[in-house]
């Protein structure tokens, strides 16, 4: 440039081809930057929406995950409420159950007294109408005897047969009583018999119950741990 004069049109064609050539390298570069950077900011769009898109798939999990939990928790509210109620239940039937074992235990027991008391008196009776058979047989042979005696005796023998007479309805008296004694005596067995039977019955209902009821109250405590 410094040798050539400035309007040769070698010279001047040379300068536009370099100065088209640096514009071109120029444009080139500057389009090379922004397509970078049209890409970089892209690639930050696509990373910002996605972040997004996965921070609504957690709200959604998150919110789905809390109405199951929510769900779950007032079932086992429900189911705790429930066994709640049984075990209040079991606990008042076993209550009502104890106290008619009290009360039949108390009964068997009047019972069982009552029973002593009419064996004793039976036993007394025993002995009072073996006593009076003893003492008829007695009379029977004194009567037998004063029978063979002479008529001087008539009187004696109208006194003692008076007096037989009488022992005999007194023995017949107290063999009716005797009977009667042991028809009470047969009926107080049946009747101890029977409430010693429900007393039986009374027994493994309240100790079915209380399995029952221990049952409940580990479930129940199973649902409150959970």
């Amino acid at each position: 440039l410094s040798v050539a004069p400035v309007e040769d049109p070698v010279v001047m064609s040379k300068i536009r081809q370099n100065l088209r050539e640096k514009h071109a390298r120029h444009i080139a570069d500057l389009r090379a930057y922004y397509d970078s950077e049209i890409q970089s900011l892209k690639q930050q769009l696509e990373a910002n929406l996605s972040f997004e898109c996965f921070k609504k798939l957690v709200c959604l999990y998150i919110l789905n995950r809390c109405e199951q939990l929510d769900a779950a928790l007032n079932e086992a509210s429900a189911r705790i409420k429930a066994l709640e109620n049984k075990n209040n239940l079991l606990e008042k039937q076993v209550a009502e159950w104890r106290e008619r074992f009290h009360a039949l235990s108390s009964t068997s027991r009047d019972l069982q007294e009552r029973l002593e008391e009419l064996r004793a008196s039976h036993k007394d009776k025993d002995n009072t109408i073996s006593r009076l058979q003893s003492r008829l047989r007695e009379l029977q042979e004194a009567f037998e005897k004063a029978s063979k005696s002479s008529d001087n005796k008539n009187t004696r023998l109208k006194e003692e047969s008076k007096m037989f007479q009488n022992l005999l309805g007194e023995y017949e008296s107290l063999g009716k009583e005797h009977e009667r004694v042991k028809d009470t005596l047969n009926t107080t067995e049946n009747k101890l018999l029977d409430a010693n039977t429900e007393i039986s019955d009374l027994k493994r209902t309240i100790l079915k119950l209380e399995a029952q009821l221990k049952q409940v109250e580990h479930e129940n405590m199973l649902k409150l741990r959970h």
